[in-house]
């Protein structure tokens, strides 16, 4: 996992800040204390922390969120998160950059394209995520009243939010059509 404060706000706010009310949000990968300090800026209900497995141990469609730190997303792991995730939820996981491997972001946006109404690279330092909701539109419906108020940040704000999924022009091109806006 990176170990970064622009990596662990980012990874948490952003998803956070954009569903409307998470209560139960899994984290799968490797997190460190600084990424779960940053979960607990917000009053969610219930935060599991573990690996993939923990996927596969619930029985219940009742997940907001999952965070994921490390972890490559495949089409087995996309139907284990279909099982858990409610219909409004959403992901969020790392992804390479455009410059570094155009053709693994365009996968990773192609593969979440299948089963998620909007599906956005977003990037941050020298970072880039993805962020996937079946409901929830990353820009338009952040959450101003969690997003604002957030305390003791190093790099995420409401402006970075929404910095983030901007793009250069011919990325923005490359991409029309893959990723899901």
């Amino acid at each position: 996992m990176k170990n970064n404060q622009a990596f662990n706000e980012m990874m948490v706010h952003t998803p956070i800040c954009t569903h409307k009310e998470p209560e139960n949000i899994l984290v799968i990968g490797t997190v460190n204390d600084e990424l779960k300090k940053e979960v607990e800026k917000h009053n969610i209900k219930n935060v599991e922390y573990g690996d993939t497995s923990i996927l596969t141990s619930k029985d219940e469609k009742n997940i907001d969120l999952i965070i994921f730190t490390d972890v490559n997303l495949d089409e087995l792991l996309l139907a284990n998160i279909q099982k858990v995730l409610k219909d409004d939820g959403l992901i969020t996981f790392s992804t390479a950059s455009f410059s570094a491997d155009e053709e693994k972001l365009k996968a990773d946006l192609s593969l979440v394209g299948e089963k998620f109404w909007i599906a956005m690279p977003f990037k941050f330092g020298h970072e880039t995520a993805v962020l996937a909701s079946k409901k929830y539109h990353p820009t338009a419906d952040i959450i101003l009243q969690r997003s604002d108020l957030l305390v003791d940040l190093d790099y995420y704000s409401t402006e970075i939010h929404h910095a983030s999924f901007v793009f250069p022009a011919s990325q923005y091109r490359a991409l029309t059509g893959i990723a899901k806006r």
